[in-house]
């Protein structure tokens, strides 16, 4: 240290200090997009790292004061996910820190971590696996002594229109009709060749890309994030999850999953919501099913919830919590 650095007083701390210019309480205040690598257990028992960005608040409820610590919620993170893998514990304890580290200025604390979850999955008919990059979300709230856990994931698939693969058939209908009317015979042999040829099979229906974007509050009594689980509780009601590596038996069985699993956006909503309901673990949810059409400029949306009272509302945008959206008293 510097004779000069050695003489300067003491640093003024101007938001622990200072009064706000105009008294109120604030709901949430703090950091988003922190970037911070984080590590998440797997299904197998083991770790995986991956950068993370992460949201702190706290409340504000003391309205003379002008602002928090935000250091202090960056230190908290720091030291908690370099010592702890994430998981709900940790969450609660980084919460409670939070809480501890303004006593008096705040009684309820938020963090959400986003991130990739990244896993092998394995393909459809042959022997291969490939990896799948699944987006997620972990939020914990603390208000007093209530510990509240959601997860946020986001679930790819394939959607084939219903109305597209009717309209397909009656075009091969009548391709048959032009081809074969009149016979009183056909050949086995030439159908069998003209139902695998370009010119009988003339229309095909649109299928597209879709996502499933998910919002769920969890029990709070687990010991990890239930993360594969849920991925393959939706895939499995979708029935048609995009793939990793793809081998020729595999696209076939893809094509077979599509024809068999026609389904508009309403469909694809209904399917999550009926599995969601059967989840024990799930005390409420969001769901938004998007079909990036391949005939329209624009997507096709269907939005589900539980419908708890206090709960997840359909609104046109993100999730939000009745509960967890009012303002400070």
């Amino acid at each position: 240290m510097t004779p000069f650095e050695s003489a300067m007083p003491e640093m003024p701390d101007i938001a622990n200090d200072a009064q706000a210019e105009v008294a109120g309480k604030l709901a949430w205040v703090g950091m988003n997009e922190i970037e911070m690598p984080v590590r998440i257990e797997d299904d197998a028992g083991g770790l995986i790292q991956s950068s993370a960005l992460v949201t702190a608040y706290v409340n504000l409820i003391d309205p003379d004061v002008r602002g928090i610590h935000m250091s202090r919620l960056y230190l908290h993170l720091d030291q908690g996910f370099g010592e702890r893998p994430l998981n709900p514990c940790t969450l609660r304890q980084l919460l409670r820190s939070f809480l501890e580290s303004h006593e008096g200025l705040s009684d309820r604390a938020l963090i959400r971590v986003d991130f990739d979850y990244v896993t092998r999955r394995p393909a459809l008919q042959s022997d291969n696996e490939g990896w799948r990059r699944y987006p997620v979300s972990m939020i914990g709230i603390l208000e007093g002594n209530e510990f509240s856990l959601e997860m946020g994931l986001e679930v790819l698939y394939s959607s084939t229109c219903p109305c597209s693969a009717a309209l397909a058939r009656q075009v091969i209908q009548e391709k048959f009709r032009h081809d074969f009317f009149g016979k009183e015979q056909i050949d086995f042999e030439k159908m069998h060749e003209w139902l695998g040829s370009e010119e009988g099979i003339l229309a095909t229906p649109h299928s597209q890309r879709s996502a499933a974007e998910l919002r769920v509050r969890l029990t709070p009594t687990f010991d990890m994030f239930p993360i594969v689980e849920l991925i393959d509780e939706i895939e499995n009601s979708l029935k048609t999850p995009v793939q990793a590596t793809v081998k020729r038996e595999d696209e076939q069985a893809f094509a077979r999953l599509n024809g068999g699993n026609l389904m508009f956006c309403e469909d694809a909503g209904r399917r999550i919501q009926t599995a969601l309901n059967k989840d024990e673990r799930i005390l409420d949810f969001w769901a938004r099913c998007t079909h990036y059409e391949s005939l329209h400029p624009h997507n096709a949306v269907s939005v589900i919830t539980k419908g708890v009272e206090g709960g997840y509302v359909a609104g046109a945008g993100a999730p939000v919590r009745l509960e967890l959206s009012r303002t400070a008293d």
